[in-house]
């Protein structure tokens, strides 16, 4: 796999963990209604972060099972130049691996609100309301 494929790859991958933290934009809530909206969207995002740690855990063992057989191709390799280069690419797919696999477990231990705190977790807050003079 050339650099191009592991780019796109990692691009389709992290890019639902991009759309869970967006909000679609909504009517304003009518009253007493933002602890429900809050707590809808609190369970939304866990649902997601669920869906999206099973996908990265299927990613990662799918690239590990991939990585093993690459290195059982590369011992087999006896011309000293060409298993020299798959050895680099070997080695450069298992940083990739094992900072995903640091990535997985750095998610899971976030949670599904890891960006709360931060103001970008919470649903949008309207606007101000605008004094006007009498």
């Amino acid at each position: 796999m050339n650099i191009k494929s592991l780019l796109l790859a990692l691009i389709f991958a992290l890019t639902p963990v991009m759309w869970a933290q967006e909000e679609p934009a909504q009517a304003p809530p009518g009253p007493g209604s933002g602890d429900q909206m809050r707590a809808q969207h609190r369970q939304k995002l866990m649902e997601m972060h669920k869906q999206e740690m099973r996908a990265m855990k299927a990613d990662v063992e799918k690239m590990n099972s991939s990585l093993a057989q690459m290195k059982t191709n590369v011992a087999a390799i006896k011309d000293p130049a060409e298993k020299a280069r798959w050895q680099t690419n070997v080695d450069m797919w298992e940083t990739l691996v094992g900072h995903m696999e640091r990535m997985q477990k750095h998610m899971e231990s976030m949670g599904p609100g890891m960006m709360h705190g931060h103001g970008m977790g919470d649903p949008p807050q309207p606007p101000p309301a605008e004094k006007k003079p009498e």
